[in-house]
């Protein structure tokens, strides 16, 4: 540890944003040297010299695998006994993950039906559950799987972004959710949840270093306050260099770099048994690269990489850039008014933003000559940047549950959803000097209001059921401006103005049956709705596009025991669902616009399945899987198709003509899977362990697999992703009885390299998946 304590203390700290408006024109940030903020270093310093005792998890007593709790239905309660599709995630899992530095993405695959992708890189995630999501890339995009982070909602798509760090546990819940998490959760809610302060003093350090000099830092200190209060300190700093060289040098010469630092600081106040009070204050702060577009990677007529590909190269022009800084607190109050509890949660969120990149992926255009555009065919230049200038989000909720045992369990509740925030979209010129020739604003006020209330009955010991209504109001007020025109539209359009109003009442009823003491059958039908949408790029286009209100029921049935003398967990379901008007977003195409539209109808059926096996006290297995079939039915629903180079498989109901600006073909989608939506997926994960020297040595090996994926609306054969298999390999050392350990790892084990999203305006341009990654890990406990 001697290492990360000297790298420490020559750490600078990191300076204050540069302003909004003038972000566009700053060069790359420096990557050779870490951020840590103050605080966070403090906090890694006061564990390596602390020598507490270390706190370690009590042991089965059963000897078989440990119960998992969940709160996925707003109680405590075995993951076993809740009936619909929830996968947990915790202790060890997520600290291999972390271990190569990845961001939230890692998550995908490794739960049934959850598939995680980007085009900003690590600052903008799209979740997609059972292969509902959403591929807009603009910074007002609508999610349909909604992230709740310590008990607060996360709608901005840049703070679902927040990195993973001392956590407790990390819940993915399949389905609709309309009753317990409202709007904008009808594929799912995935929930976050930090470790709580405890009364009793704890810590920890871990460093890794790894391929192309990255060096990750992660620390806790858990410290009691007298007998009625107890403070947190998390924190987490991921670094890399650049490892993807410019062959044209400037204006940026490498990319791929990043230094992406985050800190939370919870302090838990409780006089008494009846009151609690949780105070939560986290930020981040990240710098480094957008996402790489690399033109024309894609070989025509297929979905190969072209021949000779680099992923260590690109050929660009433009500036790429990515800052991002998000500040955000939380206070949740819990009271005990005897037989029931009264919970308030306040939260508030924002974040500051800017990511500028090349997006035609290459250098020059073709109508400058030959030998002066490249990789491939460049039409045009295209090098554009996004920001969040100003944002804000205000949640509150008030919560009232019983707490007596008994056959009769019921929550009530009232919320309160507050979102103001204003976007910069910025259009460059790479030929003229990288110099800003338009610039479009949109600006949005977001309400809603919610009022709901579940009922869990206990008609007998065998069958249980539950039951739950949400009543909520969404409204929108939406004005967006073209202040520089750019070249391809030079129209002063004036301003754009809408507005939304919708409610819904979403409704859950499940019922289960206990076959024995540890398995259970359970059915579940739950509706849940995603509120109306506004999109206004008018830097790309000249009208606004709002999308109305969509509606989904699903239908679930499912088997969950524990087996082998609770050696052997098995959870299996299978799935319906139909979509009303599904929001769906048309992006890319000749214009590179968002085009918001609404599908008549989708359906979507499947099945998935998690086993966790312990054969041996040694020895942990684990294989999860989903199977998802998705279908677009609108025979009236029409797109646009890629602006140059792509197959077009759909039917082409209109065809080219640039005498009217119409460089791509209109193409039916009716009978198209949902994009970004894998038809299988798998995941395995085996741990072995043996004792050795007064420690322990471990193996633990992981692996992914998901189909190909369409990366669109329309089907094409180049922008078909095909399919993905990434495996990690850890190998390490517990000493000390646990308190310290010491590994060697690998993410990507085979280096396998595939495209997995495109740009389609322009090019066969597309960016990749993260490439291997070795290195070394040490971790001490107190």
């Amino acid at each position: 540890m001697r290492l990360a304590i000297e790298s420490m203390h020559r750490l600078p700290c990191s300076g204050a944003p540069n302003s909004p408006s003038e972000r566009p024109a700053m060069s790359k940030m420096p990557q050779k040297n870490l951020l840590l903020h103050p605080i966070a270093a403090a906090a890694i310093l006061a564990v390596l010299h602390s020598g507490a005792s270390a706190q370690t998890a009590p042991a089965n007593p059963e000897g078989g695998l440990t119960v998992v709790t969940v709160t996925a239905e707003r109680r405590v309660e075995n993951i076993r006994d809740v009936p619909s599709a929830v996968t947990s995630l915790s202790g060890e899992t997520l600290e291999v993950l972390n271990s190569g530095g990845q961001d939230i993405r890692q998550l995908a695959g490794r739960v049934p039906s959850l598939n995680i992708e980007s085009s900003f890189g690590r600052a903008f995630p799209r979740f997609y559950i059972r292969g509902i999501g959403n591929t807009d890339f603009d910074l007002n995009a609508s999610q349909p799987v909604s992230l709740v982070f310590d008990d607060v909602v996360q709608e901005n798509p840049i703070l679902k972004g927040f990195p993973i760090f001392d956590m407790a546990s990390i819940e993915v819940l399949n389905g609709p959710r309309g009753t317990q998490y409202g709007r904008n959760s009808p594929a799912g809610v995935v929930r976050f949840e930090s470790a709580r302060p405890i009364r009793s003093f704890e810590a920890y350090a871990s460093a890794a270093i790894g391929s192309n000099r990255m060096f990750n830092v992660e620390g806790m200190v858990n410290t009691p306050l007298g007998d009625s209060a107890a403070l947190r300190v998390s924190l987490q700093s991921q670094n890399r260099d650049d490892w993807v060289t410019n062959t044209r040098g400037a204006p940026t010469s490498e990319l791929e770099g990043y230094n992406d630092n985050a800190a939370r600081v919870q302090l838990l106040v409780a006089p008494n048994k009846a009151l609690s009070v949780l105070f939560n204050v986290h930020a981040r702060d990240l710098k480094g690269s957008a996402r790489v577009f690399r033109a024309n990677i894609i070989k025509p007529g297929t979905n190969e990489l072209v021949d000779g590909f680099d992923e260590k190269k690109v050929s660009q022009d433009g500036i790429n850039s990515q800052d991002v800084q998000t500040m955000g607190g939380s206070v949740r109050v819990r009271y005990d008014l005897g037989g029931m509890a009264l919970s308030s949660i306040t939260g508030y969120e924002s974040v500051e933003s800017f990511s500028r990149g090349d997006i035609d992926g290459g250098f020059g255009a073709v109508f400058l000559g030959a030998g002066k555009f490249g990789p491939g065919l460049i039409p045009f230049d295209a090098e554009s940047g996004d920001g969040l200038p100003k944002h804000s989000q205000f949640t509150q909720e008030f919560r009232l549950e019983s707490t007596t045992k008994g056959a009769l369990q019921w929550i009530a509740g009232l919320y309160y959803f507050d979102e103001s925030l204003n976007i910069d979209s910025f259009n460059y010129s790479s030929l003229g000097g990288n110099t800003r020739n338009g610039f479009a604003t949109q600006q949005q006020d977001n309400k809603a209001y919610a009022i709901y209330g579940t009922v869990n009955l206990d008609v007998s010991d065998a069958i249980k059921l539950r039951g739950g209504l949400r009543y909520t109001k969404d409204e929108k007020d939406f004005v967006a401006d073209r202040i520089q025109a750019p070249p391809f539209s030079p129209t002063f359009i004036g301003r754009r103005t809408a507005n939304t109003s919708a409610t819904n009442t979403s409704a859950d009823f499940s019922a289960s049956y206990a076959l024995n003491k540890t398995s259970n059958v359970y059915a579940r039908v739950a509706t849940g709705f995603r509120a109306p949408a506004i999109q206004g790029r008018l830097l790309f286009g000249d009208t606004l596009s709002v999308a109305k209100s969509e509606t989904v029921t699903s239908y679930e049935a499912g088997y969950k025991a524990d087996l082998m003398n609770r050696r052997a967990r098995v959870a299996f379901n299978v799935f319906s669902y139909e979509i009303k008007d599904q929001q769906l977003t048309a992006v890319g195409g000749a214009a590179n616009f968002n085009q918001l539209v609404n599908a008549a109808k989708t359906t979507g059926n499947g099945a998935e399945f998690d086993v966790k096996l312990l054969p041996t006290d040694n020895l942990l297995l684990t294989l999860s899987g989903s199977l998802n079939k998705t279908k677009i039915k609108d025979p009236n629903l029409r797109v646009d198709a890629c602006g140059s180079g792509c197959t077009v498989l759909d039917p082409i109901t209109a065809p080219v003509n640039p005498a009217i600006g119409k460089f791509a073909p209109t193409v039916s989608i009716n009978g198209n899977s949902l994009p970004q939506s894998p038809e299988t997926t798998l995941s395995f994960t085996a741990r072995y362990s043996m004792p050795l020297a007064g420690g322990e040595m471990f193996v633990l090996t992981d692996w992914t697999y998901r189909s190909e994926i369409n990366f669109f609306l329309y089907d094409s054969v180049e922008f078909k992703g095909k399919p993905l298999t990434e495996g990690g390999l850890r190998v390490g050392y517990s000493f000390g009885k646990g308190k310290y350990e010491a590994a060697a790892f690998v993410r990507n084990l085979t280096n396998q390299i595939r495209v997995v999203g495109g740009i389609d305006f322009n090019n066969l341009t597309g960016f990749i998946n993260e490439p291997r990654t070795i290195g070394a890990s040490f971790k001490a406990s107190f």
